[in-house]
This record gives C-alpha cells, structure tokens and sequence, in this order.
C-alpha cells in the first residue's frame, strides 16, 4: 500500500512543477533588439532555499524585479508576456482582426519587420519551448517544441501570407489523423496562434492541452498598478478558492488591524437604460445571449464587500470605499499571496511599491519567498532599497531596464556585472547612483524658462 501511495504523491508533485525557465522579446514597443530575462539562477548559493526551486537539474528563481527609469521598457516586457498569454487563450474570431501590438517605431526598418516572442517553461516537470513570429496582420511562423528526456518537435506553422493560410506539421513523435490535422489548420486563422485554433476544436490533443493549461492555470494576466483586483479577490473567496480566513490572517500580519471580511451578495433591479446601454454596446453573439439572461432574469446580483476592525474589543465594520487605498492594493496582494503559497503560479506586476510602505512592499516580498513552492512574480519597480539589502535580494533576481540612444530598451541582470564592477562588498545602491549600473534617467537642470 505504502508503494501506490508514494507512487502517487511523486506523481502530484511532479505535476505541480510548472515554472518560467527564460522569455525573450524582439521588436516589440520599445523593445528593437532581442532582450532575454532569465529565471535560471547564478552558481552562487547566496539565499538558495528562500529563492531557488531545482527542476530537472536546473536551478530556477521564484522572483525577477526590473528596475529602470520611467519610459526605459519595464512594463513592456511584462506587456509581451502577457500578450502572449492574450494571442494563444484569446484568438480572434475575424481574420481582418489586427493584433494588438505595436513593433519598435524610432526606425524606419523595424516597422516593416517581424517580432519574435519565445518562453521556455515547465509544465508537469516536462520542458517546452514556445517561439512565435508575427507582425500586426498575422502570425508568420510558430514552433512548439517538449524535452521528454531530448529535445522533440511536437509541430511547426507556417503561414502562406498570399493566401492568408495555415500550414501546421506535427513532429515525428506525435500521432495525429488527417481529419484532425485539416480541422485545425482550418481553425487556426492566420492571425490565430495554433494553440488559440486548438482551442476553437472540438478534438482532444493531450500535448497541446498541457501547454494551453500552463498558460491558463500557471501564467496569470498582467497586474497594473491601476488594477482593482478587490472583486478578483472577493471572488475567488466566494468560489473557495482561496479561504477567507488565510486572507484575514496575511492582513491581520500586516498590522492592518483587519479581523474579519464580510461579504454580502445584494439583488437589485435592472435600470431599462442600462440594458439598452448594454443591447447598443454588444457585438458578440455571446454579449447577446447574456443580456437577454439578464433580461429574463430582470435583476443584478451585486456584491457588497466590508472589512471588520476590532478596537478596544468592540467591532466596527467599515465599507470598502471608505478604506484608504494601501488597505485596498493589499487585501488584492493578500489575496494574490494566499494563491501563490497554495498552488503553482505566476502573476506579473506593475509597479509593485504602488500604495505601499517601503517596510510592507518587503514583508509581501518575504512572506511570497519563504512560504511558495513553485510559484514565480515578475514585477516592475521603483523601489532603491532592493539595491541596498543584500540580506533579502539575490543579484540574478534584479533587472534593470535601460533606453539607448536609440531610444530602444536594453535589459540586463545585476549578475551580468563582473567583479571590476559590482563585488561581494559593493554598495550596489552607491554603484546606481554613480552611473556604474547605467539605467539611470538623463535629468536637465531644474531651471525652466516658461514663454511669457
């Protein structure tokens, strides 16, 4: 008995080994040059286990922070990963649909040419890697390839531009049939990525699965610093996927004096201008068949959220519009953390210090560390402490944006540094603010000459 159960739990564990390996854009906004972050640590030990997770003999970092001045490409790097995520679990429905990117502009060459995105990540202990090709009409060319122990093509597309047509070969080590084959190259337009016509199929295909369930389930979508995520949040607890109470306690350790979330669902009437508001925004046929649900239905279901605040033993429960905006980001961060400890998964962020103390944005950061398995944040910042606290930051998991002459964006970790520049003893901190780091804003003097 004691065999099938270890049997099993090496399988769930082996199937919870999903994490970004590296991720590479080219020609993408103010991205010219192909520009590689890399989750996959130095050989230096310095805070292996709070950092490191091992993979099949690689060593991959939990956390990627990218400092840089405003306008240098930082939250264009996450913008790529997350339109990637966009084109393979959103295709369009119209071939005339133009993606939603623009190439690198401040050339008159990269306009005209092709951008590239490429990850290689794990899912279920098995390493892929992803390439796509594509300007704004169409993707040119995809690769999809899996390490099961060696390197193996599971397919390759081209794309016939004359006649707006996908062409997909599957490697020699996949079974298909010719029905499915034609099905989902007829389902793949060509601004669809294989993946997005796989989704549009109605044929099961195990290897595609897989990696359209690491995009959906481990890659979240991007996190602005403008994002409400209380709704997300408030939903996941209504869905039990996360527990109130693991969220009232990551709050309650952030001395936010919270001692309990109330959440109460409230049925109100449908205004007759809002759904004619809502008949004159509809496009999709799915927009339509919702709005006559709700007209069938004749109310709404809106969902009041309320946090209760113990002072002197007495309860006081205050709405969530009256809660200042740090209380509100953190109990989205609270609700974030609590699914980054429970399951493997990954959330970009921007501007992650936005509305934070200095001493919370930490304690957020420590707490993600030291209670995750194999979840990952990548996070833009403007946060100067994570250059001068050796004590809680690896050099590899710093980034650093930094615009050219070009006015292109070159992205570069603190490890690419050699010891002439940044040694064990260095004031990283000191290092920045002399310019030996570089991605530094080129500031004029404070004198401005206003026309009278």
């Amino acid at each position: 008995m004691s065999f099938f159960i270890r049997k099993f739990a090496t399988h769930f564990q082996n199937r919870n080994k999903k994490m970004i390996i590296n991720f590479s854009v080219q020609n993408f906004g103010p991205i010219k040059d192909k520009q590689i972050l890399s989750f996959e640590a130095t050989n230096s030990t310095h805070l292996e286990d709070t950092y490191i997770v091992n993979l099949r003999g690689q060593r991959i970092l939990k956390l990627a922070l990218i400092y840089g001045a405003n306008a240098s490409g930082k939250t264009t790097i996450l913008k790529a990963l997350h339109f990637l995520r966009q084109i393979v679990l959103k295709p369009e429905d119209k071939k005339t649909t133009e993606l939603g990117f623009n190439p690198f502009l401040f050339d008159p060459i990269t306009p005209q040419q092709n951008s590239i995105i490429s990850l290689e990540f794990f899912q279920n202990d098995i390493k892929y890697f992803y390439e796509v090709e594509f300007f704004k009409r169409a993707i040119v060319s995809e690769e999809l390839y899996f390490y099961n122990p060696h390197k193996a093509n599971l397919f390759k597309r081209k794309t016939n531009l004359k006649n707006q047509f996908t062409e997909i070969t599957f490697g020699s080590k996949i079974t298909t049939d010719k029905v499915f084959e034609k099905t989902l190259e007829s389902n793949t337009l060509w601004n669809n990525t294989v993946l997005g016509g796989y989704l549009k199929t109605n044929i099961d295909f195990k290897e595609l699965q897989e990696v359209i369930d690491w995009f959906e389930k481990y890659l979240n979508p991007l996190v602005y610093s403008r994002t409400q995520l209380e709704g997300f949040v408030t939903s996941q607890i209504e869905d039990k996927k996360i527990s109130k109470s693991d969220v009232v306690s990551i709050l309650k350790k952030a001395d936010f004096n919270i001692s309990d979330i109330v959440i109460q669902e409230e049925e109100k009437e449908i205004p007759d201008d809002f759904l004619e508001f809502l008949r004159r925004q509809a496009k999709a046929p799915s927009d339509k068949d919702k709005i006559k649900e709700l007209e069938e239905k004749g109310k709404l279901t809106s969902v009041n959220l309320e946090f209760e605040h113990t002072v002197n033993n007495t309860k006081y429960t205050l709405p969530l519009e009256l809660e200042s905006q740090g209380t509100k980001r953190y109990y989205g961060f609270a609700g974030l953390l609590a699914l980054l400890i429970k399951n493997p998964t990954a959330f970009p962020i921007d501007e992650l210090e936005a509305s934070l103390h200095p001493d919370l944005y930490l304690h957020f950061l420590l707490s993600f560390l030291l209670n995750s398995k194999n979840s990952q944040i990548i996070a833009t910042t403007h946060n100067r402490e994570i250059l001068n606290n050796k004590d809680i930051f690896r050099n590899d998991a710093i980034w650093f944006t930094d615009k050219q002459e070009s006015c292109s964006t070159e992205l570069y970790s603190l490890a690419d540094f050699d010891s002439s520049v940044v040694r064990n003893t260095t004031n990283v901190l000191n290092a920045y603010k002399s310019g030996k780091l570089s991605a530094t804003p080129n500031l004029s003097d404070t004198f401005i000459d206003l026309e009278l």
